[in-house]
């Protein structure tokens, strides 16, 4: 029987504890994340927020307040050195490390945590923003995309309990080259985030030449790029979801394909088609939606929905904690 894969992930954070600073500490949401992951041994937390939450959160969970952090100065002068060819002035720096999500990315960048997480009131837009700005790309990496880790419940008919969905939060219309760079890098998040080995597909509403067009001209250009690229990666397209998941139908849609109808990697073709897909998971499939998590960063930083609960903070905290131990 396949194991739950966030309990997995949990055990794992456990089992060598990182330093993951939580953007948002004035969340009352983000303040019950840091108790439970704190009580759960999951990663050693600070929260960015007022000096005074110190003495309500307890003295496992640091407090930085950038107002009066120790921090701050040392701050604004390497953001500034980072950022003044963009025009930014040490005064406009400041202001800029005052702000919750870049104090919190500097701390990773300065390698005084491990990872950062945010998004619970701020919008994607400005977590990612603060992300690039601060921590940037990973050395050789295309572009930062995003995928979802989706896990089923026990039983479910899929027979696998996690998969990657990828990009269903960032990438709007990703061209050839970056769909081959985000399939990829969701490859990789499977490695590190579920212990398997990827099986990739390639998604499309035509399956192996059924469609004509050139939006499934795409996504076949796509993985012809992937397969010269990383040669030993299992991966197929373009798929339909079907042939991509149910053994049957792959086997009579792609006969010989040793990734149709068992793929733990779905990356669809562009973002309307990959957050319809794992809200129809979620809301419909009964699939608990991690993420969106961030990849093809230099070090870990993560989004979170304004709708989050204290529990889905607490799964992201884990995810970004086994992030940064692949890095370490």
């Amino acid at each position: 029987m396949a194991s739950d894969p966030l309990a997995a992930i949990a055990a794992r954070a456990a089992a060598d504890k990182k330093h993951i600073v939580l953007s948002e500490g004035s969340d009352p949401r983000v303040q019950e994340a840091a108790r439970v992951a704190a009580d759960r041994g999951l990663a050693r937390i600070t929260l960015v927020g007022p000096a005074d939450l110190a003495g309500r959160m307890g003295p496992d969970i640091e407090v930085q307040d950038p107002e009066t952090s120790d921090h701050f100065a040392a701050f604004v002068t390497a953001f500034h050195a980072l950022r003044a060819h963009k025009g930014v002035s040490e005064e406009q720096a400041a202001r800029f490390v005052a702000q919750p999500l870049v104090f919190a990315a500097m701390m990773v960048r300065e390698g005084l945590a491990d990872g950062t997480v945010g998004g619970a009131v701020h919008t994607t837009s400005d977590t990612v923003r603060a992300a690039l700005q601060v921590i940037g790309k990973a050395k050789g990496a295309a572009l930062v995309s995003s995928f979802f880790l989706m896990a089923l419940p026990e039983a479910h008919a899929m027979g696998a309990r996690g998969m990657i969905f990828s990009d269903c939060g960032l990438v709007i219309d990703p061209t050839s080259e970056e769909l081959a760079a985000i399939a990829q890098q969701a490859a990789a998040s499977a490695k590190t985030l579920l212990d398997v080995d990827p099986k990739v597909a390639m998604l499309s509403f035509s399956t192996k030449g059924s469609a004509k067009h050139p939006a499934v001209d795409k996504v076949a250009e796509a993985t012809r790029l992937v397969q010269e690229a990383a040669p030993d990666l299992a991966i197929d397209g373009e798929l339909q979801f079907d042939a991509a998941v149910v053994p049957s139908v792959g086997a009579s849609k792609a006969e010989g394909s040793t990734v149709a109808g068992h793929a733990n990697v779905l990356i669809f073709p562009n973002l309307d088609a990959g957050n319809i897909g794992y809200k129809i998971a979620q809301r419909m499939g009964g699939v608990t939606a991690i993420g969106p998590v961030l990849q093809g960063l230099a070090k870990p930083a993560n989004d979170l929905s304004r709708g989050c609960t204290a529990d889905d903070i607490v799964q992201i905290i884990a995810v970004t904690a086994v992030q940064a131990q692949a890095l370490a």
